[in-house]
């Protein structure tokens, strides 16, 4: 477990404000559903948002606290409504394309100083109901993040949850990363049972400290296919999580830390790790290093465009935000070129 938390402890990096001389982590980046040309990073103090593809940036935080955020999630439907998970100070929302957030942590009453909201989840076609993973275990809300209920029926072994993923096919399926493995929920999170046979060894199957989930994310063309992302390497299940299968032994190095399924391409995938980032076309079986252009290979974040999957974006530990148009084959530096660093 030391390692598990030492791992979310050590991705905090620098990024580079042109012209300013200063460093930040890109510790996440969200793209606006149907307009490629905004997205929204957020670094160690602030959250930035970008109207032209990233030429400029504009500071945008009003409201907030100096509560680092963790995770940001935009409204499928509704773009202009966004939700900021942080560490220490819940949820914030904005209506209005991030120039003003309020907090929203009704229901978030266990969350203190020491917890985390790692992730963020909109329920497909939905903008009120959302999940939330914490370091308290799983949050739900049917009212687009005004408040929240705690969902952990049968999460008797664990609290930490890091990564959420929903069925696009059958909304009621949901599978949790934890601290401890992986949950699955066929009932909306009302309730979970453990789906670890596989995943940890049958000697320590019953300890919630056996393994750490980083991302896990169920295959947009075949549901029953799921993959995990974890701190000992990538699994797979084709069974709904009934037993899982180790995949990816070939990749340079198995602390993963981000993982992305193409939603255009069948088998095409993507994780992130101390090595940098590779790429598979075969659902990872076989993988290629795509590091071209990267300046630094400490990734925080990864996010590929809903509207053209070439396109992804990674937010470096130490230099700052690139991306690609060419699945990875070659990455460009976005200076965060703000009208504070022009004047």
């Amino acid at each position: 477990m030391a390692l598990f938390k030492s791992f979310f402890l050590h991705v905090i990096g620098f990024l580079v404000l042109a012209g300013c001389g200063q460093s930040e982590t890109v510790v996440e980046v969200a793209l606006h559903p149907t307009k490629a040309h905004i997205l929204y990073m957020a670094t160690n103090d602030y959250i930035y948002k970008t109207r032209d593809g990233g030429t400029h940036w504009e500071k945008m935080s009003a409201g907030m606290t100096h509560s680092r955020v963790i995770a940001l999630a935009i409204d499928p439907l509704f773009p202009a409504n966004i939700l900021a998970g942080t560490k220490g100070d819940a949820v914030y929302k904005s209506y209005d394309g991030g120039q003003r957030w309020v907090s929203r942590g009704t229901g978030l009453y266990e969350v203190t100083i020491s917890s985390v909201v790692h992730q963020l989840v909109f329920a497909p076609g939905s903008s009120s109901h959302v999940f939330a993973a914490t370091s308290l275990g799983v949050f739900e809300s049917n009212d687009g993040g005004e408040t929240w209920t705690k969902r952990m029926e049968g999460m008797k072994e664990v609290l930490m949850v890091i990564s959420l993923d929903i069925d696009h096919q059958q909304p009621q399926t949901l599978y949790a990363g934890t601290s401890g493995g992986v949950y699955k929920s066929v009932d909306g999170a009302k309730t979970w049972e453990k789906v670890n046979t596989g995943l940890v060894a049958p000697d320590v199957l019953k300890s919630s400290r056996a393994l750490g989930v980083t991302r896990i994310k169920v295959d947009p063309f075949n549901p029953d296919n799921v993959y995990t992302a974890t701190l000992e390497g990538l699994y797979q299940t084709g069974n709904g999580g009934k037993s899982w299968n180790r995949i990816g032994e070939s990749l340079p190095d198995h602390m993963l830390s981000e993982l992305l399924l193409d939603s255009h391409q069948i088998g095409v995938m993507y994780v992130s790790h101390r090595e940098g980032i590779s790429r598979s076309e075969d659902g990872g079986v076989t993988w290629e290093t795509r590091n071209a252009g990267l300046t630094n290979i400490n990734i925080r974040a990864l996010a590929i465009s809903a509207i053209d999957s070439h396109v992804l974006y990674a937010g470096t530990n130490g230099k700052g935000l690139f991306r690609t148009n060419d699945s990875g084959m070659s990455w460009k530096p976005i200076p965060l070129v703000t009208q504070e660093s022009l004047s």
